[in-house]
């Protein structure tokens, strides 16, 4: 479970009232399979990232009481000097993983499938090779609740649809926290919903419902 409590963010230069959000709490079972709905703006990627402990509030807490990953797919934490292999030895260890280290890396290499290129710089990598690299490293490990921001295609045709049936078995046997803009990705995978709005969080039973309440809020 996830417990967020009187959660308070606002970032440095805005003005004193520009919190994004404000006094937020929710409870997250790990099982569940959650929706982050609002406008461009509303601070659903902030939510994910304080959830995933990659950010931190002004005030207010978020208690992890099981496996929560980073976003899925997320490149921006790679160190550029290193290699492919050498990236996905760090994270493999940092989540202690050293002992099936060596499937950890074959699993990693044969899914983002970029050849020789894992073991040269990562700085060396386009902008796809570090997507691939970025979405084999995220699946290669069992959490019991997925951060996700967007699921967009890695790849040409084939490895986007490697990658999305490999996405839907990972949701089928565990929690989601999922942002996009698509509503029928997020009525395919999400059981449930927080509508961001005006810093407020507010939880649905139906994604439906969620949309709908979103959608009204925009010709106000």
């Amino acid at each position: 479970m996830i417990r967020i409590a009187g959660l308070h963010k606002r970032y440095r230069g805005a003005p004193a009232d520009g919190w994004v959000l404000r006094d937020v709490s929710l409870e997250i079972p790990a099982s569940s399979r959650v929706a982050l709905i609002g406008r461009n703006g509303a601070g659903k990627s902030t939510l994910l990232r304080l959830i995933g402990g990659t950010d931190t509030p002004n005030r207010g807490e978020v208690v992890r009481r099981c496996r929560v990953s980073w976003p899925l797919g997320l490149s921006g934490g790679f160190q550029g000097s290193l290699s492919g292999r050498q990236n996905a030895k760090f994270v493999c260890r940092i989540h202690g993983a050293q002992a099936a280290l060596d499937d950890k890396l074959a699993f990693i290499q044969d899914f983002a499938e970029l050849g020789a290129a894992f073991d040269a710089p990562v700085r060396t990598y386009s902008s796809g090779m570090r997507s691939r690299l970025a979405f084999a490293l995220s699946i290669a490990f069992e959490f019991d609740m997925y951060l996700v921001d967007e699921l967009t295609a890695v790849g040409d045709a084939a490895f986007n649809a490697k990658s999305r049936k490999a996405f839907q078995d990972l949701a089928g046997r565990s929690g989601l926290v999922m942002v996009s803009h698509s509503e029928s990705t997020l009525r395919s995978f999400c059981e449930s919903a927080v509508w961001l709005h005006e810093g407020q969080a507010h939880r649905f039973d139906s994604v439906d419902r969620a949309i709908e309440a979103y959608k009204k809020s925009m010709t106000r």
